[in-house]
């Protein structure tokens, strides 16, 4: 047992110091060591994707807000959120929607995890009607952020289908992207550690290039359990790069 753990430690210390050297071999690398390749905008290429952009989430008056208001608050998430819309538009840059939604049908899953649970038992992103024939009742909870909706409702936002779970395998949001031939994707929204996360994984596995947007998103913070800490910690293992609002805005200004 002895000579296991000395193994296990001299493996872990010879990955580590693997990553650091191949960081110091004229790679940019973070504060943290890690290196931090970042993603280079390309016209025509670049999309910018927002997950669930909703009330339940966003607004005092969603039924998250209880667990992800401070969260929303400290990071200026909303305003953040519109920053991203409001230059994709100005930037001519494909804007691409992932609601979460549940129509009536859903409610008859037999099975889900403890945050699906959750989300059933207070009613999230509930409606009496499905999407696609009446679409989100303004101002409920899965309806979109009212100051949103002019972006939004442009005639050039996709709208992907509602995903079910968590991440985008469920919808067509990954079809969206690839007929318009993406392969970077600026990612924000809601929430960090759970659809926006998701999202990231997928759209990594699928071999995308991703830049996750730190301080638009957010996450329900509970006792002894941070999600946007574990979402950050994440994001920067997973993603191409980490960035602020701020520092997204001036790289699409100087490279799209």
């Amino acid at each position: 047992m002895k000579n296991l753990i000395i193994l296990i430690a001299s493996c872990t210390a010879l990955f580590f110091s693997g990553v650091a050297a191949h960081a110091a071999d004229g790679e940019k690398k973070g504060g943290d060591g890690l290196p931090d390749p970042g993603v280079v905008f390309v016209k025509g290429q670049t999309a910018i994707v927002i997950t669930d952009p909703q009330i339940d989430f966003l607004s005092p008056d969603g039924v998250a807000w209880p667990l992800v208001g401070k969260s929303v608050t400290k990071n200026g998430t909303v305003e953040n959120i519109e920053k991203l819309m409001k230059i994709a538009g100005e930037k001519d840059i494909l804007l691409v929607i992932s609601p979460h939604f549940y129509a009536p049908q859903d409610l008859t899953f037999k099975h889900g995890g403890a945050l699906e649970h959750a989300m059933h038992g207070i009613k999230m992103f509930e409606s009496d009607e499905r999407l696609d024939q009446a679409g989100f009742k303004p101002s409920t909870g899965p309806d979109f952020m009212p100051q949103y909706k002019k972006y939004i409702n442009n005639g050039k936002t996709a709208v992907a289908n509602p995903h079910k779970v968590y991440g985008p395998e469920t919808n067509d949001t990954v079809l969206q992207l690839r007929k318009r031939n993406v392969s970077k994707i600026i990612l924000a929204g809601m929430s960090a550690n759970l659809c926006t996360e998701s999202h990231l994984r997928e759209f990594m596995e699928q071999g995308f290039e991703v830049l996750v947007v730190k301080d638009a998103t957010a996450a329900a913070q509970l006792p002894d359990m941070d999600g946007y800490a574990a979402a950050m910690t994440n994001s920067r293992m997973i993603a191409n790069g980490v960035r602020t609002t701020e520092e997204v805005l001036v790289q699409i200004n100087k490279e799209l």
